[in-house]
């Protein structure tokens, strides 16, 4: 009996110094900045909402995109409206009108951020307002739900899917990688994809723990506006109801739990949750 217990503290012991000499891994040094992808203006919000709650109300939906940097690696969340929009104005004569200001090329300049750095670009959802410019990254990896991705192969594709706008990726000549469920972006869950189906198929949410600022929750297009999580209302194109229900509640559930900072990507009193470019989050 002594042998036993005098080879089990041995062997303890053993373990108990392997784990003091292997190093701790460094925390990921993290960085979030809110790009302007443009704005769509909307002549009548209760498109927005079957419960009526916006009946009337004009307003302007922000398009905003992300670029976190992860250490020496870079994820751009969503790419906004396509470039070909700058210096126009928004149709006058449409329920809706899309303008834009900048591209995104010309902001990264701005914080030192060379387009081919962007090694990875994570697509909330397919519509065009999402992916508008993510060909002029078409070096980097495409992440985006399995659904999602189907849908630009559908003919004829569903409302506000854009197939050309992903060209490089459909034609073969970058990478695509396909999520189903949630997704540990760099592996130590510092970044996550979250699923949150209902808007589309394969829509997400983007879940950012950031060391000074707390965690960060980006919403894609879970909801549009702060109403939509008041009053419940779903947009009416939207692709299934009750997962859209299931996945606002999912939302508002982590948010709550983790007291994390919620922005919704196209509400203009949401976005200004995080400073104003060219600062960032940290």
């Amino acid at each position: 009996m002594k042998t036993f217990k005098f080879s089990l503290a041995i062997a303890v012991t053993a373990v108990s110094l392997s784990f003091a000499s292997t190093p701790t891994r460094a925390a990921p040094d993290l960085e979030l900045w809110r790009l302007d992808c443009g704005d769509i203006v909307v002549k009548d919000l209760s498109m927005f909402s079957d419960t009526f709650a916006s009946a009337g109300k004009k307003g302007v939906l922000t398009d905003s995109c992300y670029v976190i940097r992860h250490g020496s690696d870079y994820l751009l969340w969503d790419t906004g409206l396509p470039a070909d929009l700058i210096g126009k104005a928004p149709a006058e004569d449409q329920p809706i009108g899309a303008s834009l200001k900048t591209d995104i090329p010309t902001q990264l300049k701005q914080i030192g951020i060379k387009p081919e750095q962007i090694a990875t670009i994570g697509i909330s959802h397919n519509h065009f307002d999402h992916v508008g410019q993510a060909a002029t990254f078409s070096k980097a990896t495409l992440m985006i739900g399995a659904a999602d991705w189907q849908a630009f192969h559908d003919n004829p594709p569903p409302f506000a899917v854009v197939p050309d706008l992903v060209k490089p990726w459909l034609a073969g000549k970058a990478k695509v990688d396909l999520v189903t469920g949630d997704r540990d972006v760099f592996g130590d869950g510092s970044v996550m994809m979250l699923s949150m189906p209902g808007h589309t198929k394969g829509e997400a949410a983007l879940l950012v723990k950031l060391a000074k600022t707390g965690p960060v929750l980006l919403s894609g297009d879970v909801v549009h506006f702060e109403d939509n999580l008041v009053a419940h209302g779903v947009p009416g194109f939207n692709e299934n109801r009750a997962d859209t229900l299931a996945s606002m509640e999912r939302l508002e559930a982590i948010t709550a739990g983790l007291h994390a900072t919620l922005v919704i990507q196209h509400d203009p009193t949401h976005v200004s949750r995080l400073p104003a470019f060219p600062e960032s989050a940290r």
